[in-house]
């Protein structure tokens, strides 16, 4: 058979190049994880305890839900308006997204404007570490007399940070008692001295009243003050420039997806509560453990597949799955030292389960030893309830040992034996 010039040419070039091979190289190829969304952000710098675990093609990338999930499992940075109550504005998001639970990470009074989270169905279980969770304002104060200059205004809020006493304003909707509470940080913005008007930021602890740090800032520069006005900056890990959406959004975004069938505006308004949770360090478990922390198993070492550096015992974690999404928070029982040199234990304990209950399928009692316990109670060999009986075999009693109690025990012996 002839060959083509063409043919040639191409055979000959390949031959002044000289052998295809893959050579040995000490350049290691990473993944780039930097721009991963929510709880997958880094997640090539998490330490890995294994490799090894069976994918399953159940549950999604949180970003990637679909409308009717996404909506029951995400939050709202709403831009409050002044005049309505939190509930009241809570409420109203409610009967505009048609669901059946809303909640909101701390109160504002009326007047005030600002970030405020609104948690939706699901999300709704995120409420309580909201609420406790720092808040930032940008406030104006009218003071009774004028000052010398500003710089006695700067002063006096330098002077009210760290803990302060504080008891709550005349017209509030809890008991009037002292309490402590901790402003982080303060700065004057500025100051108009012809109408006695003083602009400042403060970074304070969930409950802190600025109406009564404005009151004690008149008290400490002798001159006497008010609140004149409020607005929330940040709440949490949310803050103003976070896709604040106004309640007009919202209703415009549930109207298009109703009556056009377009989810687009309505995925721009809703955050995945994974959002809330990105400042937690994170323990990535296996596909085939998810659904038993769903129904309160322990977290126990074999099922962890990745763990975050500067994990301390008692600190707040969340434990997420493979594909991003949060199965519970929870509280260490170890650091990160000592995960990543034992074998087994209970790595932290759950604080709140987030995620549906077989959203994943149920992989526990596959074991060995689970199947031969499920085969005696068919054959009569064990009770219902898998504890022995009179026909209990010797070797059984002797070698099982139940873990549902604190330090591993034998099998008790049978009444009959008794």
């Amino acid at each position: 058979k002839k060959i083509s010039e063409g043919e040639i040419g191409v055979i000959a070039f390949f031959i002044c190049i000289g052998d295809f091979l893959i050579k040995p190289e000490s350049k290691v190829v990473r993944l780039d994880t930097s721009q991963w969304p929510l709880l997958l952000k880094n997640f090539d710098k998490l330490n890995i305890r294994t490799a090894h675990y069976t994918p399953l093609p159940h549950g999604s990338n949180p970003l990637k839900r679909n409308i009717h999930d996404y909506v029951r499992t995400g939050f709202i940075n709403l831009d409050k308006p002044a005049n309505p109550s939190s509930h009241e504005v809570v409420a109203w998001i409610k009967r505009i997204l048609r669901v059946e639970k809303t909640g909101h990470s701390g109160t504002l009074d009326p007047k005030v404007t600002g970030c405020l989270i609104v948690c939706v169905e699901r999300a709704t279980r995120l409420v309580k570490s909201q609420q406790s969770a720092g808040k930032e304002y940008v406030g104006i104060v009218r003071l009774h007399n004028a000052l010398e200059n500003e710089h006695q205004l700067a002063r006096a809020l330098e002077c009210l940070t760290g803990a302060l006493f504080q008891r709550p304003p005349l017209i509030a909707a809890v008991k009037r008692q002292l309490r402590v509470r901790t402003i982080y940080e303060s700065k004057l913005i500025e100051y108009d001295a012809e109408r006695r008007l003083g602009i400042f930021w403060v970074s304070c602890e969930a409950g802190t009243y600025i109406r009564t740090l404005c009151v004690h800032l008149g008290l400490l520069l002798g001159v006497g003050g008010q609140m004149q006005e409020l607005r929330r900056v940040r709440s949490g890990v949310m803050g103003e420039k976070d896709n604040l959406v106004t309640m007009h959004d919202v209703l415009d975004a549930q109207w298009q997806f109703d009556h056009n069938k377009d989810e687009t505006y309505l995925r721009r308004v809703i955050y995945p509560l994974e959002k809330l949770l990105i400042s937690h360090k994170r323990i990535v478990m296996k596909d085939s453990a998810v659904n038993a922390i769903c129904y309160g198993a322990k977290i126990m070492l074999p099922g962890v597949l990745r763990y975050e550096d500067g994990i301390e015992v008692n600190q707040d974690i969340v434990v997420i799955t493979t594909k991003g999404e949060a199965i519970c928070t929870a509280v260490a029982l170890m650091t990160t030292a000592v995960i990543s040199t034992c074998d087994h234990g209970v790595v932290a304990k759950i604080k709140r389960v987030i995620m549906e209950r077989d959203t994943y399928p149920r992989k526990w009692g596959l074991g060995p030893k689970a199947s031969q316990k499920k085969m005696m109670i068919q054959k009569g060999l064990l009770d219902k309830h898998g504890k022995p009986n009179g026909s209990t075999p010797a070797d059984w009693k002797e070698g099982y040992v139940d873990y549902r109690y604190s330090l591993p025990t034998r099998c008790h012996k049978s009444s009959t034996e008794i």
